[in-house]
């Protein structure tokens, strides 16, 4: 019977991230090389569009939330907000070696933890800063397309 009502929740999830991602990004506090990589995702270079994956302003209306920067305690309160507020199913990636374990700010008094310490995380997107290519990839995979 577990089994059953698990195969459902996974065949759920896949109908309804079949289609097109509708993005949310959260900057934490960083030194925004992250952030410039992400928006550059969206330049005609790299086309993040044409897999589907659509940057929006609403975390109501995101499918995924991308998560950069280490997490200090001011931040954490928002993502958690954020995080509530988003409409579920949502798949959260943690970006960047910030993202990821807290970087060079993981030693910091304000630092909060790295994000899957704060909320669960389904795809990690290492490097500082990663390359477009691989956080669009990352994104592509984890939503079952191949790129």
């Amino acid at each position: 019977m577990h089994s059953d009502y698990k195969t459902k929740i996974v065949g759920f999830k896949d109908f309804v991230f079949r289609k097109s991602l509708w993005v949310f990004h959260f900057g934490g506090a960083s030194c925004n090389n992250c952030d410039i990589e992400i928006l550059d995702c969206l330049t005609p270079r790299h086309d993040l569009e044409r897999f589907g994956i659509m940057l929006v302003g609403s975390i109501r209306h995101a499918d995924v939330l991308l998560v950069n920067g280490s997490i200090n305690m001011r931040d954490r309160d928002r993502l958690l907000e954020l995080y509530d507020q988003a409409p579920k199913p949502l798949l959260v990636v943690a970006i960047g070696a910030c993202g990821c374990t807290g970087g060079i700010f993981a030693e910091g008094i304000t630092f909060a933890g790295p994000v899957d310490k704060i909320i669960p995380v389904d795809a990690y997107i290492p490097g500082c800063p990663p390359k477009p290519e691989a956080i669009i990839a990352g994104v592509a995979r984890l939503a079952g397309r191949k790129t």
